[in-house]
């Protein structure tokens, strides 16, 4: 369940908001029943709440009658910093580096114990991935989760070295494992996963850096990684590296706080 703002004493405000995060990556469209479970309130409540967020655009109704996410919450998003600023200047690198791997590229910041995905250029030969732009997956089990991890405060690799989730069977979920991982990330300014998110599917990452700090991490992912990871590695650094040049103009990018 999402939330459980139908306890006594919760605000309008925090009920209204446990509706918006009842959705997520596999829960895109949503019938009011289900809404309400999920976000933990009576039906009655949602209802009413549910009518607002209509109202202002926050939800939309599908000619089926279940709700989705508004195209109203898009366009604030896109006003958030990790938008108007790191996407913004990453986005040509994005496409030179697309144009010259014709990979999936990705362009992610740490949030907490989780990789945030804030941008995503991929073809038709791409390998499938799961993420998306918006979405979220645990750090150890990607490249640019890897990369971010290597240089997250104390607390946050601790929190993650205790939550190693098996997404697949190649999944690093041993603690040990892990960490001489993100030493080696940390020596060599680069990471690697082999199918430790999706089958079929490895990645190479490296750092994004503002003012030396690791801001976000750029990646690539591609069927295999046995001949062809020097020179992508070679191709991510010099983006990145881009990308970081762009970000000295910039106020300092913030980097997951939780």
């Amino acid at each position: 369940m999402a939330g459980n703002s139908g306890a006594v004493g919760a605000s309008v405000t925090s009920r209204a908001l446990s509706l918006l995060a009842a959705f997520d990556e596999n829960h895109r469209r949503l019938p009011l029943s289900e809404l309400a479970r999920r976000a933990g309130m009576p039906l009655t409540t949602a209802h009413r709440l549910v009518a607002d967020l209509l109202e202002f655009g926050a939800l939309n109704r599908t000619p089926e009658g279940d709700y989705v996410v508004g195209r109203r919450l898009w366009d604030i998003g896109l006003l958030a910093p990790v938008q108007t600023g790191l996407r913004e200047v990453a986005s040509p690198y994005l496409h030179d580096l697309f144009g010259a791997t014709r990979a999936t590229v990705h362009l992610a910041v740490r949030d907490g114990t989780e990789v945030l995905y804030v941008d995503r250029l991929r073809g038709n030969a791409s390998v499938p991935v799961v993420s998306a732009v918006g979405s979220r997956l645990p750090l150890h089990t990607t490249g640019v989760g890897k990369v971010l991890l290597a240089h997250a405060p104390a607390e946050v690799e601790r929190a993650a070295l205790a939550d190693l989730r098996a997404v697949t069977r190649y999944t690093i979920t041993q603690p040990g494992t892990l960490r001489r991982q993100l030493g080696r990330v940390r020596r060599e300014g680069w990471a690697t996963t082999a199918e430790e998110m999706s089958l079929g599917a490895c990645s190479v990452a490296v750092p994004v850096v503002q003012r030396d700090e690791v801001v976000a991490a750029l990646g690539l992912v591609v069927a295999s990684l046995r001949t062809d990871r020097p020179r992508l590695v070679a191709a991510l650094e010099v983006a990145a590296r881009g990308i970081g040049r762009a970000l000295q103009r910039l106020p300092p990018v913030a980097p997951g706080e939780r």
